[in-house]
Parts: structure tokens; C-alpha cells; sequence
């Protein structure tokens, strides 16, 4: 049986790791390299690093990041932000990036979907998908999730399954950063209509949230509040989850 993911997300400005609620009011919580060699030892998964201003800001990915963090963990590690072109994908994958995530780009040029899985394979594309509720549809976002796009969310998901992405990151941001628990609604709308492995993001915060993560088929769960403060280590929610009869690494 496949295993359920527990994936810790690094957002990054500058190399340092931020955290905001909405992706608004951002504080600097620690070191990117300290904080993913950390994350690694400790049992996550997968690491996520997503450069959270690159995209507004047309800046790219800082490679050199990249590089130190590829060093000191010896798990798979998902790069994002700034992407924008097939050299980037290519750029951040020579810097020891696993997969790349494509997001803003992507919904302004979804050729690059398919471009970029055939010449690195599905395995290495993940696309981010960032949506919220407005005008009674659930819209995709982009800009850091400062701008609403044309694209409905379940309709983009099934075309980036068919342009060949290989995974999926969708983040509710109508509960990013809230603590409120995933937002199994709108995880579920993809989950039941693409066959992609969907990683659930946006609104961790108790251990119960975990399970209904699980619950959403969703294959991968993604926080970050409540492991870069403290509240919850990856063991303490590897053991709840195999408890309750969620398969994990343990």
C-alpha cells in the first residue's frame, strides 16, 4: 500500500524561512540550510522549499540555496518559486533539486507542463496549484496568490494531468496559515477527478488535521506552522497516524 507522505514546507525569502498567514504578515523563523538538514534527520518524507516572492517579484530561484540544502538531507527535495522557463526547471535540477514545482508559469504558459516532462520526465513536475473560493467557484491563484486567474480549479487540474505533470501541490488559500485543518472540500473536488498524487497544503494544525488529510486521498501532507514552531514533531505524527491505521514510514 502506498504510504502517506509527511512533507515539511520551507518558505523562503532571501534564504531565510518565513511564515505569514494568507501569505500576508511574514515573519523571518529561521535558517533554510539549518532548518531542512534538521527536517531530514528527524524523519519527514520529503522536504518542500518554496521561494514564496520570486514569482511577484520575477526574481529566480536562489541555485545556491538550493545547493546547500541538496547537501545536507537524504531525502527527496521539491524546489518552487520563479520558475519560468525550461532552462530554471533545468537550472534547479542540476542544483540537486529532486522535482520543481511550477505554479504562476504554468497557468500563463501550460505548454511548459508538457515540455518540461518530456524532457525531464513527469516524475520531476510537480504543479502548485494555488486556489480560492470567488464568485461561487473555486479559482486558481496566482502571484503568491495575489492575483486571481481565469482557470477553475477542478478544470485546470484535469488539464495539467493531461499536459503530463507528476504531482500535484494544491494549497487552499483560504485556510493557509489558519490552523484550521486542510481544506477537505476543495481537496477532495481534485482528488476525485485527476489520478495524480495530490499533496494536501494549507491549514495544519493538531494531529487530527493530519487524519482528515488522509482522508481526503490526498498521498502527501504538507505543513509548516505547526512543525517550525515547535508544536509537533514528524515522529509525533508518524505515531498518531499510524495508530489511527494510516500506512507511513515509520
Amino acid at each position: 500500500m502506498l504510504k502517506t507522505r509527511i512533507i515539511p514546507c520551507l518558505d523562503v525569502i532571501k534564504k531565510k524561512v518565513v511564515k505569514g498567514v494568507n501569505f500576508k504578515n511574514i515573519k523571518v523563523i529561521g535558517n533554510a540550510v539549518e532548518m531542512a538538514k534538521n527536517y531530514s534527520l528527524s524523519g519527514a518524507d520529503e522536504l518542500c522549499m518554496l521561494d514564496i516572492n520570486a514569482s511577484y517579484q520575477n526574481r529566480k530561484t536562489f541555485i545556491k540555496t538550493v545547493e546547500a540544502i541538496a547537501k545536507v538531507i537524504n531525502i527527496p527535495l521539491t524546489v518552487g518559486g520563479g520558475v519560468s522557463t525550461l532552462s530554471d526547471i533545468t537550472d534547479l535540477l542540476n542544483a540537486g533539486a529532486d522535482k520543481v514545482s511550477i505554479n504562476s508559469a504554468a497557468v500563463k504558459n501550460p505548454k511548459i507542463i508538457k515540455q518540461s516532462s518530456l524532457r525531464h520526465g513527469s516524475q520531476c513536475i510537480v504543479v502548485a496549484i494555488d486556489a480560492k473560493r470567488y464568485e461561487n467557484q473555486m479559482r486558481v491563484v496566482v502571484k503568491g496568490g495575489r492575483e486571481i486567474s481565469s482557470k477553475e480549479l477542478v478544470s485546470w487540474a484535469k488539464k495539467v494531468q493531461l499536459l503530463g505533470a507528476g504531482e500535484i501541490l494544491l494549497t487552499s488559500m483560504d485556510t493557509d496559515g489558519m490552523q484550521n485543518g486542510f481544506d477537505s472540500k476543495m481537496l477532495k473536488k481534485v482528488t476525485n477527478n485527476v489520478s495524480l498524487p495530490v499533496i494536501a497544503s494549507g491549514g495544519v494544525g493538531n494531529l487530527e488535521h493530519f487524519y482528515l488529510g488522509h482522508l481526503t486521498k490526498s498521498t502527501g501532507l504538507l505543513a509548516a506552522s505547526v512543525f517550525h514552531s515547535g508544536k509537533y514533531n514528524i515522529k509525533t505524527v508518524k505515531k498518531y497516524l499510524d495508530q489511527k491505521g494510516v500506512p507511513v514510514r515509520l
